[in-house]
């Protein structure tokens, strides 16, 4: 139940893009004047202010596509700038509330759910012809319809789904062993720039890795709390064993960051708090999955 835009108005405006939020139910002129004076252009993305695995998320190409977004949102959303980089990761950090500097835990990169044509085959058989982009099929149906019918010329792709989300067919790969002093200084020193911040998985874009090692050409997608996965165990080549341990590992992690938090003046959630943001929680992702 974290507000999107609560974090990102924790995070400095120049490490990610232009972001607007919208209410709920508000007349479309008034996203119309969002729009207008926020100078955010199409394409842009759309997403819930409180997500749940990519669910809801979407790239408009023009104001037609936002009123249908926003006329069939029963929830707040965001409006951000399309971010102009190819490559996505997600880079886990964590820091301890006594230290000066953190350190990066995890890195992983994000193969989008792109189909090459044959100059023969529609996309829909294309699909077909993967098992991780064939179950997307249905939701690839719900939001492309007939263009799945499409035949791409030899070598031409297409990406349908431009999101790095594993639940909506992306492939995680774990890029782990790229992490070096200069990536984790840029990191950190972002990271040391956002308040309270020890422990999460930032996901984001950048143009390219020499770039990035910089702290030049990224920008932050989003960035995740105490609910982060090291979402690098998710790599075809890793066992389930290597999960186990790494997810203790990052568990250990968050429970020594919180006792010290807690120690520092931060209670602890309390059972009954923690089982009404799981209510509220189930409330929200039955609203957001089945838009």
């Amino acid at each position: 139940m974290d507000s999107k835009i609560e974090i990102y108005d924790l995070i400095p405006k120049q490490f990610y893009p232009k972001t607007e939020f919208v209410k709920e139910n508000i007349p479309f002129h008034d996203v119309e004047l969002v729009l207008d004076t926020s100078k955010i252009k199409f394409p842009l993305i759309v997403k819930p202010d409180i997500g749940l695995r990519g669910s809801a998320v979407k790239k408009v190409i023009n104001l037609d596509e936002l009123k249908a977004y926003h006329v069939k949102a029963n929830f707040d959303y965001l409006l951000q700038d399309l971010i102009p980089y190819q490559n996505e990761v997600g880079i886990f950090y964590v820091r301890f509330p006594h230290e000066k500097q953190g350190k990066i835990t995890g890195i992983v990169a994000k193969e989008f759910l792109i189909v090459e044509g044959d100059g023969l085959s529609s996309i829909e058989e294309l699909l077909k012809a993967n098992p991780r982009y064939e179950l997307q099929l249905k939701a690839l149906e719900k939001e492309y319809g007939n263009e799945l019918q499409t035949i791409l010329a030899s070598g031409e792709k297409r990406n349908l789904v431009p999101y790095g989300n594993h639940a909506r067919g992306a492939k995680f790969l774990d890029y782990s062993h790229l992490i070096s002093p200069e990536l984790t200084k840029v990191i950190d020193d972002m990271c040391l720039q956002i308040p309270e911040f020890y422990f999460g998985r930032m996901d984001l874009m950048y143009h390219s890795w020499s770039e990035l090692e910089q702290g030049k050409n990224f920008a932050i997608v989003e960035l995740n709390g105490a609910a982060s996965e090291p979402t690098h165990i998710y790599d075809p080549k890793h066992s389930l064993f290597f999960a186990w341990k790494e997810l203790a590992r990052h568990i250990r992690y968050m429970f020594h960051i919180s006792v010290a938090n807690h120690k520092r003046g931060f209670p602890y959630l309390s059972h009954k708090e923690g089982m009404e943001q799981y209510r509220l929680h189930l409330e929200q992702s039955n609203r957001i999955v089945n838009f």
